[in-house]
């Protein structure tokens, strides 16, 4: 018997235990298919035949789900090396005391930021971030090219921070559902409704959504969102509420951060406008993505609060939302292919911008 723990997922104990997800709704009869989802207080057989040569997920591929499990897993590899251009830390913490975990890689005088897992159901640029990012450390702890890019040099020239999963507690519910040991179970069933699917959910686990919390245009965009704690789009009751939000605040104030490029999952878009706040550099910049990427500029996504939009305003930088897939959110497994593929020499440069 196997007791099931916080971040577990189908997915995720039949790729530790090489097996097929199959072979565990066949001995668990109570599992309805492979979307079902698996909660602390559970114990579920594992099967100990049909057992798979050992599974292990290549770069491009999606085989279980990334939480913030999977963050600190890579944190912890990054730590190891010892290295002086790479730094791991945790910047402040969720509502449910989640670790908000950055890395900071190279010593150089320009200051970039990356940042991803905003919504709770787009957790792949959570996925692709931390996976990109481990490239780039590799190369650089062991003194090799990437891309035909001497990383050695740039991140002499620069220095790239980035928090990859800003919403750990939504990313966690909608992998592993509502539960009644849940710290929020009853506010999450009043948000929700009583129903007990969270692929709709985006917000954080107060019901916020974490790119409308920003006083820029805040106002304009709450009042034209829910009013109160919802799945997604609520604003919340004022500007930086969300200990999440105000965690990338304190950071941005912190660092002169020549640019941002913040990370989401629907559209295939290159957002790089905000109410004609931005740099006349900032349209070149983002053609210069397109053209690695294949997405397509555009210069505003009509609406207002985000991070990006605040960024803009506050400083007058250049600041991209990437919006990486194409479907309904949580992507599909098969989709985070195209997004590695899409997004590769995307991230590469927005490093030489």
């Amino acid at each position: 018997m196997y007791n099931v723990k916080v971040g577990d997922t189908l997915h995720r104990l039949a790729y530790q235990h090489n097996i097929r997800v199959r072979e565990l709704l066949n001995l668990n009869p109570q599992l309805f298919d492979e979307r079902s989802y698996i909660q602390p207080g559970n114990t579920l057989y594992i099967p100990t035949s049909n057992k798979l040569e050992e599974i292990k997920e290549k770069r491009g591929e999606c085989l279980k789900e990334f939480s913030p499990l999977d963050v600190e897993k890579y944190m912890n590899k990054w730590k190891k090396y010892n290295h002086n251009s790479v730094v791991c830390e945790n910047i402040g913490y969720s509502v449910m005391k989640f670790p908000l975990q950055m890395v900071k890689i190279g010593t150089g005088a320009n200051e970039i930021f990356y940042s991803g897992g905003w919504h709770s159901n787009e957790w792949m640029t959570s996925k692709f971030l931390t996976e990109w990012a481990d490239d780039i450390i590799e190369a650089l702890v062991f003194n090799k090219k990437y891309k035909h890019l001497n990383v050695k040099e740039l991140f002499e020239k620069i220095t790239l921070y980035i928090v990859p999963m800003v919403n750990p507690d939504g990313i966690l519910l909608v992998q592993q559902g509502n539960y009644q040991a849940h710290p929020y179970y009853g506010v999450v069933k009043e948000i929700n409704k009583g129903s007990n699917t969270f692929d709709h959910w985006s917000a954080n686990i107060r019901g916020v959504d974490l790119n409308h919390q920003w006083p820029a245009g805040w106002k304009i965009e709450a009042d034209e969102s829910p009013s109160q704690a919802w799945p997604r789009h609520y604003s919340g009751i004022k500007p930086l509420t969300e200990p999440e939000a105000k965690t990338i605040y304190r950071l941005t104030k912190q660092h002169d951060f020549t640019h941002v490029l913040t990370f989401h999952s629907q559209g295939q878009l290159i957002y790089w406008g905000y109410r004609e706040l931005e740099p006349e550099v900032s349209k070149t910049m983002a053609h210069r993505l397109s053209l690695k990427s294949s997405y397509l500029p555009v210069r505003t996504a009509d609406s207002d609060a985000g991070y990006k939009d605040w960024f803009i305003q506050e400083t007058g930088r250049p600041g991209f939302t990437i919006e990486v897939g194409v479907g309904t959110n949580p992507l599909p497994f098969h989709a985070y292919g195209e997004i590695w593929s899409n997004n590769t020499l995307l991230a590469i440069e927005g490093l030489l911008l």
